[in-house]
């Protein structure tokens, strides 16, 4: 414990600043040598009227340190800026997150005695996440998916070698690839790949519903589950359920240079300044985080004491056990201190090793295709008029430009031609789907844009998507219902 280390600490909205305050005291106890820079983010970022939260002086400080603990942030919802929490994941490319969920003992809930330990590994920057939305129409909003190669190979390595540093022997990879075939598929590809280089560690994938039911079902069977990131976002929370809520949900954001080690929970202001809030969700954040840094003896000795807390002495904050006889936050971190040195006879101590952080080289951050071309193009009009004569007028324009017009969709289901005689409920938004006249002749640029010159007149346009092939296999999904 005779190292140093400088840390940016963001005391965070609501709650924040009494868990990161306790957490704080615990680690300066425990004896780490460490140099806390206290900084901002968040609400009272948003009122100054910087819109990212996220402060220059803040972002300096992590830029230097390397590493930050910090306590929740609030988030505005469903309009306004950004979350300032998603924003410091992103600009500092913590693409890993790294979510415990372990059965306490003394904290009784329905799964008690079923000896829960699991990591849920969340891809962290990509997905829903980008945070690329649209109004197509004024009834229609859009929101894009991306997946890349890089992030699933980065998400899934990392995976991997969290397991290896704990010594886990089981990794599922949980996804939806049996809808998304392209996003989530993606990500299911690349795990398959990439699970032939751990052969001492079980792969095994499973569709995401399928898993958030079996960790209701038998949570036991789980050891580590690797997904993207708002998969991620959903089971983790179902995790922390199972174990006794939020308070016991501890999380890591990693990438290759920076560590942003935060709770899994909000801001929680309606309890903010009572001091009856449970601290133990970031002060294992801050386990993970000494830890991340090598201070492993400091760990163990910090998260046995919780234990011995909770466990033996059964002292508990309201969450666990109701305002009657739950004892203060600050009570309860005296509590954790006045037991150093104390363990939990039924708490194994892993043989924790450092993470070998997964190096992604330049050259394998691109995949190479021997050939490409555009079968098409999809191109997304706001229509209120009849469909007929809307499908009839589109064929129409479309063998002005050397197109031809296979199929209008509406919320991805087809809807022109109408083989089926369905009347599905329409919005305003339709994606009309345009392909070559002559199938050995590739859709030009030039032909797109004739096309929307053309449609213009009498459409009002949203966006298109062009209909790549790569080495002659379609590098897009079909509508319901289409041939």
């Amino acid at each position: 414990m005779s190292k140093s280390h400088t840390i940016t600490l963001i005391q965070g909205d609501g709650i924040g600043p009494e868990v990161t305050n306790a957490t704080r005291q615990i680690i300066d106890a425990s004896g780490v040598k460490i140099n806390w820079e206290s900084c901002e983010a968040g609400a009272q970022v948003f009122k100054k009227g910087l819109s990212t939260g996220v402060p220059q002086e803040t972002i300096d400080s992590i830029m230097r340190n390397k590493i930050a603990l910090k306590g929740p942030l609030e988030t505005p919802v469903g309009h306004g800026e950004k979350s300032a929490n998603v924003t410091l994941r992103k600009m500092f490319e913590t693409y890993g997150n790294i979510r415990p969920v372990r059965e306490f003992p003394g904290v009784e809930t329905p799964f008690s005695g079923r000896k829960i330990d699991l990591v849920i590994v969340r891809e962290n920057v990509e997905d829903l996440y980008a945070g690329i939305e649209h109004m197509q129409t004024p009834n229609v909003a859009q929101c894009l998916k991306l997946i890349s190669r890089p992030g699933c190979e980065k998400i899934i390595r990392l995976a991997f070698e969290f397991a290896r540093s704990e010594g886990r022997k089981l990794v599922h990879c949980a996804t939806k690839a049996n809808i998304m075939k392209a996003t989530e598929g993606m990500m299911k590809r690349t795990f398959e790949e990439i699970a032939k280089e751990y052969p001492e560690i079980e792969a095994q994938h499973i569709i995401v519903d399928n898993c958030a039911h079996q960790l209701v079902k038998m949570p036991e069977i789980f050891d580590v589950i690797v997904t993207t990131n708002m998969n991620g976002d959903i089971l983790s929370d179902l995790g922390s359920g199972l174990i006794g809520g939020l308070g016991f949900a501890p999380g890591a954001n990693i990438g290759d240079n920076f560590a942003i080690f935060e709770a899994v929970h909000g801001s929680a202001p309606k309890y903010a300044g009572q001091n009856k809030i449970n601290p133990t969700a970031v002060l294992l954040s801050g386990v993970m985080m000494l830890r991340y840094i090598g201070e492993f003896e400091a760990a163990d000795m910090i998260e046995q004491a919780l234990v011995v807390t909770l466990g033996i002495d059964k002292t508990y904050t309201r969450d666990v056990h109701g305002d009657a006889g739950s004892v203060s936050t600050t009570e309860f971190t005296k509590a954790i201190i006045d037991n150093f040195g104390r363990t939990h006879p039924e708490w194994t101590r892993r043989a924790y090793k450092p993470i070998n952080m997964p190096k992604i080289k330049d050259s394998q951050k691109a995949i190479e295709v021997k050939s490409r071309s555009v079968a098409g193009v999809d191109l997304f009009i706001e229509a209120h008029n009849n469909l007929e004569g809307m499908g009839k007028k589109l064929t129409d324009l479309a063998g002005s430009a050397n197109l031809k017009l296979k199929m209008i969709s509406n919320r991805g289901v087809k809807v022109y031609p109408n083989a089926h005689g369905t009347e599905p409920d329409l919005t305003d938004c339709f994606r009309c789907r345009f392909i070559s006249t002559d199938a050995n002749r590739e859709v030009t640029d030039e032909d797109i844009l004739n096309l929307i010159s053309l449609v213009k007149k009498d459409y009002r346009w949203m966006h298109i998507e062009k209909l790549n092939m790569f080495d002659g296999v379609a590098a897009y999904s079909k509508a319901h219902g289409e041939d």
